[in-house]
């Protein structure tokens, strides 16, 4: 019997080649050791319903405000204050849906967020990428002084630079416009710490030695070599920078002016009356602007976490 335990044996054994290396019965034996380790945490034990417990009562936090937005979405009659009641969904949410795609513009808001979050994710991925490969892998004077530079701009509150960014949009005649929220976000320095770290482990200088003795351009061996070792990390920073953009408010409240039916966020915020407030639309409107960013992550969730994963386990 082969020991899948053994610790002197760091190697991973696959269950075909053990099947034909030993037979039938081995394998069978193996993979029925690797299943219940699968079980198991780190520490070798099998969650108890402690561990159960606090998933579902943190599950159940989370989710509790999705379940309370649906539920005043579903309600009959208009309020401005709800309370207990609102916790017992009602029967008019298909109605005020349908309302709330009306008022919101939804086609022409969806059509502006998914172009602003588009267009920002992927400059922010090719120029962070870029930027990293340069920083990780390239030797040139003042590397590390520039990347302390870049680095030291993420301390800066998002507060500070909205009075200059605002004027300068004003003055270049943005304002109104959905460029206004696209060329600041174009660039990310968070991008650019995150995939100088994950290139510096990931990506060994035999592959770019081998690729410039091949003959490959300075480029061309950042296209060939350094965006696939570079790709799981990329696609968390692609996904991350696309729900900071889709949900993105403040500076799109601001430099949008009368243009608020351009996002999806800026008009949702506009269902919200002077003086009465009927929270059915609003939250209508919520519900219209987090469905797609949902289903989104539905179909990427596992992307997601394996580019999160690839971060945190370098080598």
């Amino acid at each position: 019997m082969v020991d899948l335990t053994n610790e002197s044996d760091k190697r991973e054994v696959g269950v075909p080649a053990l099947e034909q290396v030993y037979g039938k019965s081995v394998a069978r034996a193996a993979k029925r050791q690797r299943n219940a380790r699968l079980g198991m945490t780190s520490e070798g034990r099998k969650p108890g319903w402690g561990s159960y417990a606090i998933l579902i009562v943190t599950l159940l936090i989370f989710v509790f405000p999705l379940y309370y937005a649906l539920s005043i979405a579903s309600q009959n009659t208009p309020s401005n204050q709800y309370g207990v009641r609102a916790l017992i969904p009602g029967t008019a949410l298909l109605h005020n849906l349908s309302r709330a795609l009306g008022e919101l513009k939804f086609w022409q808001a969806l059509g502006g967020t998914v172009t602003v979050a588009v267009v920002v994710s992927v400059s922010t991925v090719f120029f962070s990428t870029l930027a990293g490969y340069s920083f990780a892998k390239l030797h040139f004077r003042g590397r590390s002084v520039l990347l302390t530079a870049v680095v030291a701009t993420m301390t800066i509150p998002q507060q500070l630079t909205v009075v200059p960014l605002y004027i300068m949009a004003n003055k270049a005649g943005l304002y109104g416009n959905l460029l206004a929220v696209i060329i600041p976000g174009l660039v990310s320095a968070f991008g650019v710490f995150w995939m100088t770290q994950y290139i510096t482990d990931a990506l060994p200088y035999e592959l770019i030695e081998a690729a410039r003795m091949d003959g490959c351009s300075m480029f061309r061996t950042f296209i060939s070599v350094g965006v696939p070792a570079a790709r799981p990390a990329a696609s968390m920073l692609f996904l991350f920078t696309f729900i900071g953009q889709w949900t993105n408010y403040f500076w799109p409240m601001l430099v949008l002016g009368a243009n608020k039916s351009y996002m999806l966020t800026t008009a949702a915020a506009a269902l919200k009356g002077a003086h009465f407030t009927d929270y059915t639309i609003v939250m209508s409107g919520v519900i219209l602007t987090t469905a797609p960013l949902l289903l989104l992550f539905f179909v990427a969730g596992k992307q997601l976490v394996a580019g999160i994963m690839a971060g945190a386990v370098k080598g």
